[in-house]
């Protein structure tokens, strides 16, 4: 028999970090970069340490990634022995896959209900063993092979005048299925595609179409924050972003700000607007103006996690003062029972009292971006 492939040998080559953010050329050895707990497929057991005596875990059911986002659950005889990391020849159609196991043991049942998968209803794909020698000696093969097919399966495309852009090729671990990932503004006709790059590469050939943000993962990149683009580095699922977040944010609606490198809003916009709109019901409604005995003043603007509002009296839009909604919900009940104070300045806080401040501050809000 073959023997079973150290887990920690693949662990610690680029070569095989399917959905990782290491890069190709970084130091093996170097695990602060190269790491299982950089990869965006991988999940965190925090029941490792927990034994539950009450819990019936018999469904013998691992959670297994493989490249380009794809993860699933497979279930495995009782007698074969799985842990989080090994690597594991499943099912596929047809032949086989090679996968890494990502998660095993109690938690895959919580996975498996986070994810609406119910084994009862769903039929589940095996793993049939550990990956032998033999399959991982083909697995290094396929992979390398990948890059070079990509780039001429877009020649190919290109002189059949394809409107389309092939973004990443996927082979199967047995080398008997190739997937071929592209992105396409309209519908393609790509069954001479196929019977080209059959005849060309010798395999089965299935296309899957993939949207902007999903090529953007694939690609990679450094975002305008200087640091690798989350779709690309951790993120493994993408939420819907809408200008409603922006607007949340009081972000400037620019569009060329707002966009990620994939020409969509980015994910980023969503990471704090809870926290913006929860700190909003704190705020006064801003419609209600100010009315002093110097004159009445109008909302300008707000700085929502400053918990401020600021105000400029009728008329004289230049002279803005901060003031905090605490003192504008008082200044605000005066009105509501007659009273109106002397002047908002003593209610100001210091030092916020701007003059021509307009074009400086559409490009303060707009830096936000």
């Amino acid at each position: 028999m073959d023997e079973i492939i150290n887990p920690t040998i693949i662990q610690n080559s680029i070569r095989n970090s399917r959905g990782c953010c290491a890069m190709k050329g970084t130091n093996p050895d170097d695990l602060s970069i190269n790491q299982a707990s950089c990869c965006k497929l991988s999940s965190i057991d925090w029941l490792s340490d927990y034994t539950d005596g009450n819990s019936v875990n018999n469904i013998n059911v691992v959670e297994v990634r493989f490249k380009n986002g794809r993860k699933d659950f497979y279930t495995h005889a009782p007698d074969i022995i799985l842990k989080k990391g090994e690597v594991v020849a499943v099912e596929a159609s047809p032949g086989h896959d090679i996968g890494i196991i990502t998660l095993a043991g109690q938690l895959v049942e919580a996975q498996m209900k986070r994810k609406n998968v119910d084994i009862s209803t769903k039929d589940l794909k095996k793993v049939f063993r550990h990956a032998r020698t033999t399959d991982i000696e083909k697995w290094f093969e396929v992979m390398a092979m990948e890059d070079k097919i990509m780039l001429k399966s877009r020649t190919i495309a290109a002189d059949l005048h394809l409107e389309m852009k092939i973004n990443d090729v996927e082979y199967q671990g047995d080398k008997t299925k190739a997937i071929f990932y592209y992105t396409a503004n309209d519908r393609v006709d790509f069954r001479e595609l196929i019977r080209k790059l059959a005849d060309s590469f010798r395999v089965r050939i299935e296309m899957k179409q993939i949207g902007a943000r999903q090529e953007a993962a694939k690609v990679g990149g450094i975002g305008s924050c200087g640091r690798e683009t989350c779709c690309s580095s951790y993120m493994s699922s993408f939420s819907s972003v809408s200008t409603t977040s922006a607007r949340a944010q009081q972000l400037s609606l620019n569009p060329q700000k707002l966009a990620g490198l994939c020409g969509k809003l980015k994910c980023c916009l969503n990471y704090e607007v809870d926290d913006y709109v929860d700190t909003m019901k704190a705020f006064p409604d801003s419609s209600i103006p100010l009315r002093t005995k110097k004159g009445k003043a109008y909302f300008i603007k707000n700085e929502i996690l400053k918990k401020t509002m600021w105000y400029a009296y009728e008329g004289d839009s230049h002279n803005m003062m901060s003031l905090p909604i605490d003192k504008v919900k008082y200044i605000i009940e005066q009105n509501n029972s007659g009273k109106l104070p002397a002047e908002l300045e003593k209610f100001a806080e210091k030092n916020t009292q701007v003059e021509a401040v307009n074009d400086s501050m559409s490009d303060d809000i707009s830096g936000y971006a």
